[in-house]
């Protein structure tokens, strides 16, 4: 049951480049991005990786479990934030249930990068060409829109439609009683047209999700002062520095960030918990599991994103 007042974080996917199914990785996940946020009566989903799947399995079966009737089943109101269009974002979005359901209302907001708009290239990418059905054969009342740093969503309170709204003043970025603001940021470190980072404020309480950015030389001043005072910020945490340095195969200019660099973002933005994210798929548990405890002795309001770790803020 949803309340006023929740806010929470659940994490389905946490890795990056592609999915890793090996028992080598259960402590961990071995699932693409995907973060499940409940803010009061809505549930945003940040990016459609393979994560999106089980999730989607889980909200399907409360939704045929909530009566006999088809009719008469809880309707499922979904807000989906893609930061971006590569494989391991958008990858588990055909495979989720909910989309096939008549009564889900999907509201989907992103960027395309191209000279289309997002639902044409998605249609190309997912569905079309790679997939037995068209986008516009799922049956969901969905809508797909294109967002810049220009904008913000507000949702309200047990109203199932976000309003996208063009920033005119500062005070768009402050709540109103039970609203929910989502602003956007767009870093331009990943290859070939940047990345769109999230911040989710609702309650006096915000997230940062800022996955896929790589950081510069003094640090990521941008996303420092998109991300300030955060009580959680979400970072891309792709590569050791050792990795990301290497004389034989240097990561340097993946759009990715180490280690290293999501702890100095959080540092410098003041946030207050940092979840490290979207993990190399060649990292395992044993490997993972140093490293996080490395950490741990740094911050131990420093976190390792899992598969299945829900929090509060």
């Amino acid at each position: 049951m949803k309340k006023k007042n929740d806010f929470k974080v659940k994490f389905w996917g946490v890795r990056g480049s592609y999915p890793v199914p090996n028992k080598n990785y259960l402590k961990y996940g071995g699932n693409t991005s995907c973060v499940e946020v409940q803010a009061g009566t809505h549930r945003i989903i940040l990016d459609c990786g393979t994560g999106i799947i089980p999730l989607g399995d889980k909200m399907f079966q409360e939704h045929i479990s909530s009566a006999d009737n088809v009719y008469d089943r809880t309707k499922m109101n979904i807000t989906v934030l893609l930061s971006h269009i590569h494989l391991d974002h958008i990858q588990g979005l055909n495979f989720f249930k909910p989309i096939n359901v008549f009564t889900t209302k999907l509201s989907l907001f992103g960027f395309s990068g191209f000279d289309t708009s997002l639902d044409e290239v998605l249609s190309e990418l997912v569905y079309g060409k790679s997939f037995p059905i068209n986008l516009y054969d799922v049956t969901a009342d969905s809508e797909i829109c294109d967002i810049t740093e220009a904008d913000i969503i507000i949702l309200k309170q047990n109203e199932p439609t976000p309003i996208l709204k063009r920033i005119s003043s500062t005070e768009d970025f402050i709540p109103k009683g039970d609203d929910i603001i989502i602003s956007f940021m767009k870093s331009n470190s990943h290859p070939n047209f940047g990345v769109m980072c999230f911040k989710i404020s609702y309650k006096n309480k915000s997230l940062v999700y800022a996955t896929d950015t790589e950081s510069y030389i003094g640090g990521a001043k941008k996303l420092e002062l998109f991300a300030k005072d955060t009580d959680l910020l979400i970072h891309d945490s792709q590569y050791t520095t050792e990795d990301y340095l290497s004389v034989v195969f240097p990561k340097q200019g993946y759009g990715h960030s180490t280690f290293d660099m999501a702890y100095k973002a959080a540092k410098d933005a003041n946030a207050k918990r940092l979840a490290f994210f979207h993990f190399d798929p060649t990292y395992n548990d044993e490997k993972l599991t140093n490293i996080e405890n490395f950490f741990k002795n740094k911050n131990e309001n420093y976190f390792f994103a899992k598969e299945g770790l829900e929090i509060c803020l």
